[in-house]
């Protein structure tokens, strides 16, 4: 039987790569985003969709996963991985800002994830895809918010995979270091707060520069396949992750100096 996958912010990177490998793979592909477009080369085979759902809105998660189901008869494996990021100093953030970040990194996640539960539970089978980051367990300036979504989602993920054991569903988590998508671009939010211009100025080309010369998507959505496939139980699978080990060998005050002389000087 020919298994069937979701995948959530399908429209570029990650997501699109992602649904790209899975369908040149034989799966039914259910390719989700906020607003359907084609994708060049896959639109128009017979085991690939595109479906509408925004993470943020209820209504297109559930209407998603019906018809995932009442075009392919089961999902399988479910790719959470729809997100973006603010990039700016605290300050800079506004409230509404920030609830937008949660709601789609966080609360997005755990709404779709929901939604689905029922459907893994009574097949008595599935696996959840989490696409956290290394931001997800270590951090880096100017990226707060961000990171606070994503050391919840590796929370959230460690925690439910108990929880789901018994039933046959399986959680996994993709933890990606720099990827050269355009989640540099159009994926991140930028915000201003002049008290800190001196030092965006200093580490915004340096970030930037992380991506331009990182690994494509495309060795993401790798990773992403293997973990589909993976009948174990491993929980977390890192992507181009060299800063976590860095992580495990230094001190926190001396991985927070490697950072700052990094970042500012």
């Amino acid at each position: 039987m020919t298994s069937t996958v979701l995948i959530t912010g399908s429209s570029s990177g990650i997501g699109k790569a992602a649904a790209t490998l899975f369908t040149e793979r034989g799966w039914n592909v259910v390719a989700t985003m906020r607003t359907p477009k084609p994708i060049e080369g896959l639109t128009g085979q017979e085991n690939f969709v595109v479906v509408p759902l925004d993470v943020t809105k209820s209504d297109t998660i559930s209407k998603a996963r019906d018809e995932a189901i009442k075009k392919f008869g089961r999902v399988d494996v479910l790719v959470n991985n729809a997100g973006y990021s603010l990039f700016g100093a605290f300050e800079s953030y506004t409230p509404e800002q920030l609830k937008q970040q949660f709601d789609t990194n966080l609360f997005g996640l755990m709404n779709v994830t929901r939604e689905f539960l029922p459907h893994f539970r009574e097949q008595h089978s599935g696996t959840i895809i989490n696409v956290s980051s290394i931001g997800g367990r270590l951090t880096f300036p100017f990226f707060s918010a961000y990171h606070a979504t994503k050391w919840a989602v590796e929370g959230f993920s460690e925690s439910l995979q108990y929880e789901l054991r018994p039933f046959k569903v399986r959680v996994k988590l993709i933890e990606p270091g720099p990827i050269k998508t355009d989640f540099y671009d159009r994926s991140l939010q930028p915000t201003r707060h002049e008290a800190y211009d001196v030092l965006m100025n200093k580490a915004t080309p340096k970030i930037m520069e992380s991506g331009k010369s990182a690994p494509g998507p495309e060795a993401v959505a790798k990773t992403i396949f293997a973990a589909a496939t993976d009948n174990s139980n491993k929980l977390r699978y890192p992507v181009n992750a060299g800063f976590l080990i860095l992580r495990k060998m230094l001190s926190d005050e001396m991985f927070t100096n490697l950072m700052c002389k990094f970042a500012f000087n």
